[in-house]
Formats: C-alpha cells, structure tokens, sequence
C-alpha cells in the first residue's frame, strides 16, 4: 500500500492503521521507519515533489518481491511542504516472523533514497531551494540518461 499525503504525515493514525493490518493480518513482525525533517543549516523544514507513475511501478516492484516472502509492504510520503519536527517519511514491512521483515528494510530505504522520483527542496527564507547536495540522480534519468 502506497500513500502520498499533502504536508506532513499523519504519524499515529498510520502507526494504528499499521497495527491493526499486523494484527489483522496474524502477522507477527511489523517494523517501522519514520523519517523525521531536522531542524538544520538553518532551515524551517524540507518540501518535496513526487513524480507518481514512476513511483507506483518502482514500490509495485518492491511489493512483489516482498509479497514473494510472505511480507506486505506500506510507505507514505508527504507532497509539499512539511516543517521541520514533522514527518515526511514513513514505511513498514508487515510479515509472519521477524527475519522477512528485517531482511528487507535496509535495502528497501537504501533503494528508496536512490531510485524513488521523489524531489527535496530546503525551505529557507521563505524560499523553496533544490537541495543538489544531499539528492541522488535517478538511474536513467535526464538528456543522456
């Protein structure tokens, strides 16, 4: 499940929805990454654009694979603006017993930060700025991609 909220995340009624599709579910295992805008370099929180088609078929991908060892897999992420303290962020594998679970969460992330068309930009002084140097280029992406 794949969800996209304008600002910031609704943190606890994703973590009882979560909690109620484990236990829904029989499932044993349901880890949770939160992402969380700091409070740093002096801006006053983060604003992001999502290309969605890209990004459907890029978590479907992630899904099957999980699906494929008994897991379900869920993330949220906020469009626009989300001040700092709040969050932007947040994913969960869901499965029977821990280890399919914890086998795929650093390599969800990991990928997730390299190959989701997902855009950030510091707000500062009132000002959206492309954040060049903490972003990564999307494989294949651009004129010579």
């Amino acid at each position: 499940m794949l969800e996209i909220y304008q600002g910031p995340l609704p943190t606890f009624e994703i973590y009882q929805k979560l909690d109620m599709m484990a236990r829904g579910d029989n499932l044993g295992a349901n880890c949770i990454f939160v992402g969380v805008v700091r409070d740093e370099d002096g801006i006053s929180g983060l604003s992001f654009d999502i290309y969605e088609p890209i990004l459907k078929a890029w978590f479907e991908a992630w899904q099957i694979r999980i699906k494929d060892q008994g897991g379900l897999l869920y993330m949220a992420h906020s469009l626009g603006d989300v001040a700092c303290n709040e969050s932007s962020f947040m994913c969960a594998i869901l499965s029977p017993k821990r280890k399919v679970a914890l086998s795929f969460f650093d390599k969800f992330v990991e990928d997730f930060k390299h190959n989701a068309p997902i855009w950030k930009y510091d707000l500062k002084d009132n000002r959206r700025i492309y954040a060049k140097d903490r972003s990564n280029p999307l494989p294949h992406s651009g004129l010579l991609g």
